[in-house]
């Protein structure tokens, strides 16, 4: 038992928590650059301009319909569509291996997210905001990080289920529009640049890597990837 405890505690550190710590130290070092040296780069240049011109055409209606799409990614609505998946999950395929994935994804960004936004402390933009949140925490976005990891994460699983190709890419590119539809929602609401929802796919997605290969076998990994 005492092997079978540390072949486990090396597994974990060597496929889990070192690429964790160099995802978040590469998010970190994209944060720098995005705040120092590229500020005067294109397109870095034009992003206050484009998140202005989304701002000048707010509406009531768009304004409601961002809210609806941003709540998507808010904690209630992450949630209730990780307990209601994890657990249709484990009846439909009798184990536990995708709910726990599908945790693990959520709680791994949530740390990456947090040290990064901590340590890059980027303003928000220059604009009107919508919702109310800390004003130095812009680089990169919770809420897209979370979408991708979530919703990104359920089409993970589904891919690596399906038995034909062709669904599984039906799979991807319908539960990924959610996460793109929170970042454009987000950046409507002036909440971040187009930038800082950039940085939270790059953010998502390679929390779904690494553990993807962490948790599946390695054909299982291939199939959820390839397909």
């Amino acid at each position: 038992m005492t092997e079978d405890r540390a072949r486990l505690l090396r597994t974990t550190l060597t496929r889990v928590m070192l690429p964790m710590a160099l995802l978040t130290a590469v998010m970190i070092g994209l944060g720098f650059l995005v705040t120092h040296p590229l500020v005067h780069v294109w397109p870095f240049t034009i992003e206050d301009r484009g998140v202005q011109a989304l701002v000048a055409d707010r509406s009531p209606a768009r304004d409601r319909d961002s809210n609806v799409v941003s709540l998507m990614a808010y904690t209630p609505g992450i949630a209730i569509t990780l307990m209601a998946v994890g657990g249709l999950m484990r009846i439909g395929y009798h184990r536990w291996r995708e709910s726990l994935f599908l945790v693990a994804a959520l709680v791994s960004q949530l740390v990456v997210f947090k040290l990064t936004a901590l340590i890059v402390a980027r303003p928000r933009p220059a604009v009107p905001q919508l919702d109310v949140f800390p004003p130095m925490q812009s680089f990169p976005s919770g809420h897209v990080a979370a979408a991708v990891a979530v919703y990104g994460g359920i089409a993970v699983v589904l891919a690596l289920h399906a038995r034909r190709r062709a669904l599984a890419a039906a799979w991807w590119a319908f539960l990924l529009l959610v996460p793109i539809a929170v970042g454009v929602s987000r950046v409507y609401r002036g909440m971040h640049h187009p930038s800082d929802v950039v940085a939270s796919f790059l953010l998502g997605l390679g929390c779904l890597w690494i553990l993807r290969r962490a948790v599946f076998t390695p054909n299982e990994s291939k199939a959820a990837f390839q397909s």
